[in-house]
């Protein structure tokens, strides 16, 4: 029996999750849930669950959550806080941590469930694009276990264990990108929040889904795939498959081609990184090749989405110049959701701040921490000149 951390548990990837744990209640169960803000659901997952512990970000819900708790008839104690979560990421009663934060507020908790040496399901890609290789020394230094869940890395990661007598032989990793809701469209001036946060294929949270329409999640990934699998920026590739059927797939250097497949749906890659190194079936209906009409490729235009191509200017600039890059386009993102800033601006602001801030390295977590606050802060600045604020 496996105990789990579930961070992010009311999001979309904590729901995927609640459903593969459900599936096999002789294989896991839910010791600590957590949640942001919404304490209603939190306490119904911790009911549900039967968890020991609900941990709340917000540090100004406690009570509430505490409330919450009760009225659904949960014995879960109540916790709050960054520090809070840290501690159900690290507790020796844990085996397993599922890292479904959004953005940075999970970069700590993944940090601490390194330290202590968990298996780590990483879904919170802000994590290794702010930590980089020093989230990946941590991880080797303390014995723990990484395993993307992002589809993409996923499918990377299990190409790769198919050929690991032959890693010496890769020639370049390809990740597949979707295209987002704006793949056709060529005017994206009058893009509204509405259009920007429905995805055509993927079910996924708001900001990951402007992500998406923006292809800043990709330039993420491609920041994440160099430092997961230590191949440099110029061996990564990004194909857009709008399908989404390919996941994600690793060229060799006789020409050869491994790729994933499968049904978009991320409780397979849950199941995949939870079972590891068995597979479990995750209840998603399997691919039917007779009713795939097409499977198509196209170049990613930079033009329309510079987003991408900034990820590969990050790598290359080095630095502190990708955590420069995530705090502007989360602040940038946020201002958008919130009706301040044009889709198109996005972009603008990430670009200004990657031309006027630029630190070296980090070399601790609290660095990294302080250049992605000093970062928001000036993001947000140049917000306030954009709208007059």
């Amino acid at each position: 029996m496996q105990k789990i951390s579930l961070l992010g548990a009311t999001g979309s990837i904590g729901k995927s999750t609640l459903d593969v744990v459900a599936r096999y209640p002789e294989k896991f169960s839910i010791y600590a849930v957590s949640a942001g803000n919404d304490v209603e659901k939190l306490a119904k997952i911790a009911a549900e669950t039967q968890a020991k512990v609900a941990v709340i970000a917000n540090e100004n819900k406690y009570e509430e959550l505490k409330q919450a708790l009760k009225r659904n008839n949960s014995n879960a104690i109540a916790l709050v806080g960054k520090d809070s979560l840290d501690e159900i990421a690290s507790t020796p009663e844990v085996d397993v941590v599922v890292g479904a934060i959004v953005g940075a507020a999970g970069i700590s908790s993944t940090f601490s469930a390194a330290r202590a040496g968990k298996k780590l399901l990483l879904a919170n890609k802000e994590s290794v694009v702010c930590g980089g290789q020093l989230l990946m020394t941590t991880v080797a230094e303390n014995g723990a276990q990484l395993l993307p869940v992002d589809s993409e890395h996923n499918a990377l990661f299990q190409c790769l264990q198919s050929a690991s007598n032959q890693s010496r032989q890769l020639l370049r990793l390809v990740l597949t990108a979707s295209g987002g809701p704006f793949r056709l469209r060529q005017d994206l001036s009058t893009v509204t929040v509405e259009e920007a946060t429905h995805h055509p294929n993927w079910s996924m949270g708001k900001k990951i889904t402007v992500d998406s329409a923006t292809l800043m999640n990709k330039g993420l990934e491609v920041i994440e795939a160099r430092w997961l699998f230590g191949v440099s920026q110029d061996r990564i590739d990004v194909v857009v498959h709008p399908q989404s059927v390919i996941h994600s797939m690793v060229q060799f250097e006789d020409g050869v081609v491994l790729a994933q497949l499968g049904a978009p749906d991320m409780r397979n890659t849950i199941a995949y990184s939870l079972g590891y190194p068995e597979r479990l079936d995750a209840g998603v209906q399997p691919l039917d090749f007779s009713q795939l009409s097409a499977l198509t490729f196209e170049k990613p235009d930079l033009n329309r989405f510079p987003q991408l191509g900034y990820a590969y200017e990050a790598l290359r600039m080095g630095g502190s110049a990708s955590i420069v890059l995530n705090a502007a386009n989360e602040k940038a993102v946020e201002a958008f959701l919130a009706g301040r800033i044009r889709f198109v601006d996005i972009a603008s602001v990430c670009r200004t701040m990657m031309n006027a801030y630029q630190q070296h390295a980090p070399t601790s977590l609290a660095e990294i921490l302080a250049v992605d606050q000093e970062a928001r802060i000036l993001a947000s600045e140049y917000i306030d000149g954009l709208t007059g604020a």
